[in-house]
C-alpha cells in the first residue's frame, strides 16, 4: 500500500430553508426569521395596524346611498309630486268661501217692497283651533259652546259637537244671523283676548269663531201677500210661492273668494283671488199693496166672524189679466215660519179646488146666449121640483112654480131653470153635455190658468161621456165638477174683458243686475163667447144685484152699475171625501157697462150665522170692490142699468 493518506470524505450539513422567490437575503443587523416551531423570544408583543382601505370603502358606499336617497326623494317632492304639496299647503294656509249673491227683492206694482234681503253674517267656526294641542285646555269646545249656545239661541251640546269635528277647518255654526247677534259674539271675543293677554291662565277660547257676510229675507208687511209671495228655506232658496217659481232669476249667481289665513283671520298682505257675485234680478209683481192689504183684511175678518175653515179673495184688472190682490185667510207670516200653521202655508186660492155651485152658472148661461137657443127674455117655467134620472132636483129654497125669464133664472139662482135651459144646447142630453163642456173647457176650467204657480190646481171636469147620470144635470148649476178661485175669477174678467179670456198674470217685469227692466211676457188671449153674448151677460149679472129679487143685493155700491152672481155650494170635506157643509161665494165685476175690476170672494165651511154667499161673501165683495175702485180711480159711468125683466106673466 502506498504512504499517501487517502482523501476525506465530505459530510453533508443541516439543509437551508428554502427562501420563496423573490425573498432578498437579510441584511446586516436584520431580526433572523423564526423557524416554525421554536420558541417566541422573550420581549415586547408587537401590534401591526391593518389596511384602512376597506373601512373607508364601505363607508364610501353608505354615504354615497344615502345621498342618492335624498336626491331621489329631493326630485320627487319638488318635481314629481310638486304640485300635490302645493296644493295641501295651500289648504292648510288658504282659505276658501263662497261670496253669496244678493237675492232679488220682489215689490208691487208701485215699487213697495213686498220682500227684501238685509245684512246678516253665517256664524262659522274652525275647529282646528278647538283642539286641545292648539288651546292648551282639554275642554275648549265645552266651554265656547257654554257662551255661544245662548247668543245663537241654540243647545249647548249640538255647538260642543260642530266645534268638534274632525277632518276639517269650517264648520256652520248658524247662519243668517242678525249684525247684533254677530256683535255680541265679536265683544265677547274680543274680551277674552284682551284678558288673554294679562292673564296667562286666560285662554281665548272663541278665537276659532268667524262671521262671513251673508243676507236674510225680509218681508216688511209681515203676512201681507205671504200665500203670493212664498219664502226662502234655510239654504237660501225659494221655498214656496214665487221665491220658489222665481228662484233662479232671485238668487243671482254667487261668487268665491280664496285668501291666505292665520289664526282664523285674514292675512291682507298674502293677497287673495276674487270670483264677484251677480246680484239677483228684482221682481216688479202686478199687486197693488193697498188693495191686497183691503181683500186680506176682509176676508180675514169674514172668516173669523163666520168661524170658517178659510177663504179666498181675488182682485183682476179685466182689461189685462193682471191680478191686483190675492188673500188668503188663514195665512202666515214668512218671517216667522215657526209659528205658522203648515195647513196654511201655500197659496189656497190656486191650490185648492172646489165645487162653485152657481158661481158656475154663467158658464152655462153664456153657451145657451152663444149658441142662440135662448134671450134673457125667453120664458122659463120653473116647478118645485124636477125629476131627472134618478134623482128629484129642487132649488135652494121652497117655492111654488116660478114663471121666470132666461134672465131672472140667473137673477134667483134657480138650479131647476138652469137644467131646463142647458137642456136645450142639444137635441139629446148627451148631445147637451158635449156642448157644455166645450164651454167649459173655453172658460179654462180643466186645464191651467197660464200663471204656472207652485202646486196650482187645474181642477176637476170629467170627459162629457164619464158623467154620471147625476152629474150631467149637476154640472150645469155647479156641482161635480171643481175649479180654484182664481180660475172662477178669470171666468168673470173673461165676460167682463168682451169674451175674450186672457190668462192671469202675477209678474210685471224683472229688472237686472245691470239696471235694465224686461216686462213680462204677452199674457195668451182666447176668445171664448162672441162680444154681443158677454154683453148681454153682463146685463144679466146687473139683475142679480140690481133687482129686488136677486140674490146679490148686499153687493150694491152706490153710484156704480154692478154685475155679479151669487154661490152656495154643498162642500166636500177634503178630510173625509163627503159633502159636509157649504162653499159660499160671490163674483162680480165693476163698473158693469164699463168693465175694469173683477172681485171674487169664497169661503169655506161658515159655521156660525149664514152660510149663503150673497149673505157673507156679497159684503165682502162690496167693500173690496169699492176700495180698488177708488184706489185705480175708476169713476162711475152714470149710465142706467138695462133693468132686464125677470118674471114674465103667463
Amino acid at each position: 500500500m502506498s504512504d499517501r493518506e487517502p482523501p476525506r470524505r465530505r459530510v453533508p450539513g443541516p439543509a437551508r430553508p428554502v427562501r420563496p422567490s423573490g425573498q432578498r437575503r437579510p441584511g446586516p443587523g436584520a431580526r433572523p426569521a423564526r423557524r416554525p416551531g421554536a420558541p417566541r423570544p422573550a420581549g415586547p408583543r408587537v401590534i401591526r395596524l391593518g389596511s384602512p382601505r376597506p373601512r373607508l370603502r364601505m363607508v364610501s358606499l353608505a354615504l354615497t346611498l344615502v345621498m342618492i336617497a335624498f336626491v331621489v326623494r329631493l326630485l320627487q317632492v319638488q318635481a314629481v309630486d310638486a304640485s300635490t304639496y302645493v296644493a295641501k299647503a295651500e289648504q292648510n294656509r288658504y282659505v276658501g268661501r263662497t261670496l253669496a249673491a244678493e237675492r232679488g227683492g220682489i215689490t208691487d206694482r208701485n215699487g213697495v217692497e213686498l220682500a227684501t234681503s238685509v245684512d246678516a253674517y253665517d256664524i262659522t267656526a274652525d275647529p282646528t283651533m278647538f283642539t286641545q294641542k292648539a288651546t292648551k285646555t282639554p275642554d275648549a269646545p265645552e266651554q265656547a259652546a257654554a257662551l255661544l249656545a245662548p247668543i245663537l239661541g241654540q243647545d249647548a251640546e249640538k255647538v260642543t259637537k260642530k266645534l268638534k269635528t274632525k277632518n276639517t277647518r269650517y264648520t256652520l255654526l248658524a247662519n243668517r244671523q242678525t249684525p247684533q247677534v254677530w256683535k255680541q259674539i265679536k265683544d265677547l271675543r274680543s274680551t277674552l283676548a284682551a284678558k288673554a293677554q294679562t292673564d296667562p291662565s286666560t285662554v281665548n277660547v272663541l278665537a276659532g269663531i268667524v262671521a262671513v257676510p251673508a243676507s236674510k229675507r225680509v218681508y216688511p208687511n209681515g203676512d201681507l201677500a205671504a200665500g203670493i209671495l212664498g219664502w226662502v228655506n234655510a239654504d237660501g232658496k225659494g221655498g214656496g210661492g214665487l221665491e220658489q217659481e222665481l228662484n233662479k232669476e232671485l238668487a243671482g249667481k254667487d261668487g268665491e273668494i280664496r285668501y291666505a289665513q292665520s289664526g282664523g283671520l285674514q292675512v291682507p298682505t298674502a293677497g287673495s283671488t276674487e270670483t264677484p257675485a251677480v246680484a239677483g234680478s228684482d221682481i216688479e209683481l202686478t199687486i197693488d199693496r193697498d188693495i191686497q192689504w183691503a181683500a186680506q183684511n176682509a176676508i180675514t175678518e169674514q172668516v173669523k166672524e163666520s168661524k170658517a175653515d178659510s177663504g179666498y179673495v181675488i182682485v183682476q184688472d179685466t182689461q189685462t189679466g193682471e191680478i191686483l190682490a190675492m188673500a188668503n185667510s188663514p195665512g202666515f207670516d214668512p218671517n216667522d215660519l215657526s209659528q205658522a200653521d203648515p195647513a196654511a202655508l201655500g197659496n189656497a186660492a190656486v191650490q185648492d179646488a172646489y165645487e162653485p155651485g152657481s158661481t158656475a152658472k154663467v158658464m152655462s148661461m153664456a153657451a145657451v146666449l152663444e149658441e142662440n137657443v135662448a134671450t134673457p127674455a125667453t120664458h122659463v117655467v120653473v116647478p118645485n121640483r124636477l125629476q131627472r134620472g134618478d134623482r128629484l132636483f129642487q132649488d135652494d129654497i121652497d117655492h111654488p112654480t116660478w114663471n121666470l125669464t132666461l134672465n131672472g133664472v140667473l137673477a134667483k139662482s134657480s138650479n131647476i131653470g138652469t137644467i131646463l135651459a142647458v137642456g136645450q144646447l142639444g137635441k139629446t142630453q148627451t148631445e147637451a153635455n158635449k156642448v157644455l163642456y166645450s164651454y167649459l173647457r173655453k172658460f179654462g176650467i180643466g186645464g191651467n190658468t197660464g200663471l204656472d204657480f207652485p202646486g196650482e190646481t187645474k181642477g176637476i171636469l170629467a170627459a162629457p161621456e164619464d158623467w154620471s147620470t147625476s152629474q150631467q144635470y149637476t154640472i150645469p148649476f155647479g156641482q161635480g165638477v171643481s175649479l180654484s178661485a182664481l180660475q172662477a175669477a178669470s171666468v168673470y174678467s173673461t165676460i167682463a174683458n168682451g169674451g175674450v179670456r186672457i190668462e192671469p198674470t202675477l209678474v210685471r217685469g224683472t229688472e237686472g243686475a245691470d239696471g235694465r227692466f224686461t216686462p213680462g211676457p204677452e199674457p195668451k188671449k182666447t176668445r171664448v163667447v162672441s162680444e154681443k153674448t158677454a154683453k148681454t151677460l153682463a146685463q144679466m149679472l146687473e139683475s142679480v144685484v140690481d133687482d129686488e129679487q136677486g140674490t146679490g143685493t148686499k153687493a150694491r155700491i152706490p153710484g156704480y152699475r154692478v154685475a155679479g152672481k151669487t154661490g152656495t155650494a154643498n162642500r166636500v170635506d177634503p178630510a173625509t171625501g163627503k159633502y159636509n157643509g157649504y162653499t159660499s161665494s160671490f163674483a162680480g165685476f165693476a163698473p158693469a157697462d164699463n168693465p175694469r175690476i173683477t172681485v171674487y170672494c169664497a169661503i169655506q165651511n161658515a159655521t156660525k150665522g149664514s152660510y149663503f154667499g150673497g149673505q157673507i161673501c156679497g159684503p165682502i165683495y162690496k167693500e173690496v170692490m169699492e176700495f180698488a175702485l177708488k184706489t185705480l180711480q175708476v169713476p162711475p159711468t152714470g149710465a142706467k142699468a138695462a133693468n132686464l125683466p125677470v118674471t114674465f106673466t103667463p
